[in-house]
């Protein structure tokens, strides 16, 4: 049998091309460059648990030109059900190369001509995407990612310095690349739950915990709110005796909730104590309690905006 192969693209500002490149090297071990749109690979990854992600093409015919693709085509089997080809916008084409709409929609008929089967483009029983990556074409079931993290915006609790929910998606990917994996994840300093509805939505085994009873209320009634089940505790992550794969970790700050060295090395200790894998976000440079509490930095990436910074690290 033939590897499977899966074409993937890719959107976001260029503030988080840091953190968009970070996921990838997670997720798909690839060495891809911070603001690369599109990716080759193996890996099965399901394109709606990424923010960054906007389609996927499950691969079932490759050459060096469309051409080769559709000599390729009636081999298809549709049973007699109906199908649509989709041309992928974003590719690697560069001027005088691109291809523009018209030619697209040629693209479009004449792999469409190839296939046994009755053309719908409104409601097709299988849609079809088209593609070229390096020099190569690709041909596959085209899968549309849904933007379900624009959805868990609309929290009914929030506050000015939780996480941006699109960098929360992004970070809970980091954590647990592959959620059928039977990771146990944990949130010690889980605030309002915005990683919590993230990690959930996606089917991820995950407890929170925070120190604050309003925090603790506000993120069981906003994982409540978007049909979720999930152990939100209160409590000290000192009180933590279970053990974890993965933990997520935005450490406490601002006036509000500022905390010394010393406070941040307590956490760091506790963490270290109770997951074998961190994923660490921090405003600030705390690599030196990050190694003092026994953890080591694997890779990071910082995301901007304006004159403010998250660091993110990802520790073990």
């Amino acid at each position: 049998m033939h590897t499977p192969l899966f074409v993937y693209t890719f959107a976001c500002h260029e503030d988080e091309f840091p953190l968009c490149a970070l996921e990838k090297r997670t997720v798909f071990g690839a060495d891809a460059s911070a603001g690369s749109h599109l990716l080759c690979s193996p890996v099965a990854f399901e394109p709606s648990r990424s923010p960054f992600v906007k389609e996927r093409i499950d691969v079932l015919y490759q050459g060096d030109s469309v051409s080769a693709i559709a000599r390729q085509l009636p081999g298809l089997q549709l049973s007699g059900s109906t199908f649509k080809v989709i041309f992928v916008k974003k590719n690697d084409l560069e001027p005088p190369h691109n291809i523009e709409y018209a030619g697209q929609r040629a693209i479009e008929r004449e792999l469409g001509a190839s296939i046994a089967g009755t053309a719908d483009v409104h409601k097709p029983d299988h849609t079809f995407g088209v593609v070229t990556v390096g020099g190569r074409w690709y041909f596959g079931r085209y899968r549309k990612a849904e933007p379900v993290w624009l959805h868990h915006m609309k929290k009914p609790h929030s506050y000015s310095i939780a996480l941006p929910t699109r960098i929360a998606r992004a970070i809970v990917n980091i954590a647990v690349p592959d959620p059928q994996a039977a990771i146990r994840a944990i949130d010690p300093c889980c605030g309002i739950g915005t990683v919590l509805v993230e990690a959930l939505s996606m089917g991820i085994a995950i407890t929170g915990r925070d120190i604050n009873p309003l925090a603790v209320r506000g993120a069981r009634a906003n994982i409540a709110s978007f049909g979720l089940t999930g152990e939100v505790a209160l409590g000290s992550i000192a009180d933590i005796e279970a053990s974890y794969d993965a933990a997520i970790v935005d450490m406490p700050y601002n006036r509000v909730t500022r905390i010394s060295p010393e406070e941040q090395l307590s956490i760091l200790h506790h963490t270290r104590r109770i997951a074998n894998k961190a994923v660490i976000v921090t405003t600030g440079d705390i690599d030196e309690q990050v190694t003092g509490a026994g953890f080591a930095i694997r890779d990071r990436c910082a995301v901007r905006k304006g004159a403010f910074s998250r660091h993110i690290l990802i520790c073990t």
